[in-house]
């Protein structure tokens, strides 16, 4: 157990936590309703009964080869029902699951493998056209060395020996143990049970510590939240080892007994086609992704009208997008304001009117007890900030696995998590976001929130996606610079956009004062925008411009 044991009696007490798991739930699924579908995708559909057989597969095998309760296995799949399967089955066979984005590269992968001690991987027979039999070699190279590579199929899983160099011998031949056999290994509620990554867009990602219990009580947070039950088909948009895509796709799933979309490799049209021909009443997508489904052709409002509920997040809400998506879909647009390590501190209802839907981060979650931080830690709740949010409560994460100098970021000294956020929470208990901290840009002493100017840069009608981050300038301390994609054909000039900013009232303190439009923006594994690469893309551009003589 990886939580506070005075934790675990208060919170079980208070009846936000419990002592059932996904195991246990899928396993009454099963036993209920084994030809329902769990996961549906384009081509595949996949029963309560499949999926539960297809994970004690996973734990045979697991127990099979010899890995020991407690083991590291690292999961690099896609959005599929592999990756739930996989997490089942690690879960069933006592070993940690290291959840890695499919997006990642060579190096965030061997960095995750090494990190966390992992001693096996399981992956998919190729991975986005790549021969996975070669990721045991290229791990080896880098440091970050396996014992065992299992791939997933259509058949019994295989599972291959690594050497110290990175050779995979035959799949090994070992008798598979019925689940009795190692049910006493199973993980509980409140176990160390995955460790996931943080979005990658600041660098190296950190191993965030799971446990079940804090995602069965954020969907049952969920379920208020939307009205949610077993009748309604959801879909994942999210990547899976995140924790929008934990709590969407691989917990709400089980704890509703509701099918579920996933998409093995995730394109606007086949989100549009799934919504449409699985007539899907619940999306689950980050603010990407639902403005990408209002740009494309193939969203007419007849073919989204299944739509119900949005929940989404991991980005600020473009409000103007929000409505276009409520008038277009008849659905009510919900998010939680949260991350990996906090789970969430408020959230919005469907009770809840537009403008607190779209313009704030929901009211507080009363039992993770929210304060907010000056820069030296000092408790400003009172004043309603603008201040860092902290909180303690039945939703947060155990910290980061074997880092204790990200740890002491974490945390305030009196031992609340914080996010990099800086908020403010109003009379009403309606948190609002400011900005990150991370993502402010300081301009002749003024801070100028990058969200913000993002919202309104979004409005013109050229630009499809939008990131802005600050350049260096020699008088101001920085300047704001939007980096645009534009729709196919659309072009788009600095004046043209700063024209149609003051149209609209735009304060001109919120202008961009360079524009860069670019084939696409770079993304994280988790699907966001990466603000770390779009910095350095434009950093490498100003570089070539200074070169050039160009200003």
């Amino acid at each position: 157990m990886i939580v506070d044991p005075a934790d675990v009696t208060r919170y079980t007490e208070a009846g936000w936590w419990g002592t059932h798991t996904i195991s246990d739930l899928v396993r009454e699924h099963a036993r209920t309703k084994p030809d329902t579908a769990a996961y549906i995708e384009p081509d595949r559909r996949t029963t309560w009964a499949r999926y539960d057989s297809e994970a004690d597969r996973v734990a045979g095998a697991l127990v099979g080869a010899g890995l020991s309760p407690g083991d590291r296995v690292a999961v690099l799949l896609p959005d599929s029902v592999h990756f739930h399967i996989a997490l089942l089955g690690t879960e069933r066979a006592g070993v940690v699951a290291v959840g890695i984005g499919a997006r990642a590269g060579d190096a965030e992968i061997a960095h995750l493998v090494q990190r966390t001690n992992a001693r096996a991987l399981i992956t998919l027979a190729e991975h986005r056209g790549r021969d996975a039999a070669e990721f045991p070699a290229v791990l080896a190279q880098r440091g970050a060395g396996i014992d065992w590579h299992m791939v997933l199929g259509e058949d019994e899983p295989r599972v291959h020996r690594v050497d110290a160099d990175g050779r995979t011998a035959d799949a090994a031949q070992f008798e598979r143990p019925a689940p009795s056999a190692y049910a006493e290994r199973a993980l509980g509620p409140n176990d160390l049970w995955a460790l996931n990554s943080t979005s990658g867009t600041t660098g190296m990602p950190k191993s965030v510590t799971q446990f079940q219990n804090r995602w069965l009580y954020f969907v049952e947070l969920a379920r208020r939240a939307g009205e949610l039950s077993e009748s309604d088909i959801l879909f994942g948009g999210v990547p899976g080892p995140f924790g929008f895509g934990l709590w969407t796709a691989h917990f709400a799933p089980a704890v509703l007994g509701a099918s579920t979309v996933v998409l093995p490799r995730f394109t606007t049209e086949s989100m549009i086609d799934m919504i449409e021909q699985e007539q899907v009443t619940v999306l689950c997508c980050v603010s990407t992704q639902f403005r990408m489904l209002l740009n494309s052709p193939s969203a007419e409002s007849s073919r989204l009208s299944s739509l119900r509920v949005m929940f989404t997040g991991g980005e600020a809400i473009p409000y103007e997008r929000a409505v276009e998506f409520e008038r277009r879909t008849g659905a009510v647009v919900l998010n939680f304001f949260g991350s990996n390590e906090t789970g969430a501190f408020s959230y919005t209802t469907i009770h809840d009117s537009a403008e607190q839907r779209f313009c704030t981060g929901g009211s507080l979650i009363p039992e993770m007890d929210v304060r907010l931080f000056d820069d030296d830690f000092n408790d400003i709740t009172a004043s309603g900030g603008p201040g860092q949010p902290g909180g303690k409560g039945p939703l947060t994460c155990a910290g980061y696995d074997n880092d204790p100098g990200a740890n002491a970021q974490l945390y305030t000294p009196d031992g609340y998590m914080l996010m990099g956020d800086l908020v403010t929470i109003g009379e009403d208990g309606y948190l609002r976001l400011v900005g990150r901290k991370s993502d402010l840009i300081i301009r002749g002493g003024k801070n100028i929130s990058a969200a913000e100017v993002e919202a309104e840069v979004e409005t013109h009608p050229a630009v499809e996606l939008v990131s802005v981050v600050p350049v260096a300038d020699e008088l101001y301390g920085e300047r704001v610079c939007a980096v645009v994609t534009t729709h196919p054909g659309a072009q788009l000039e600095l004046e043209e956009l700063t024209e149609h900013l003051l149209a609209r009232g735009v304060s001109k303190e919120l202008l961009p004062e360079r524009l860069l439009v670019v084939p696409e923006l770079p993304r994280s594994s988790g699907g966001k925008i990466a603000k770390a690469e779009v910095r350095r893309l434009v950093a490498e551009r100003l570089k070539d411009e200074m070169g050039s003589g160009t200003r």
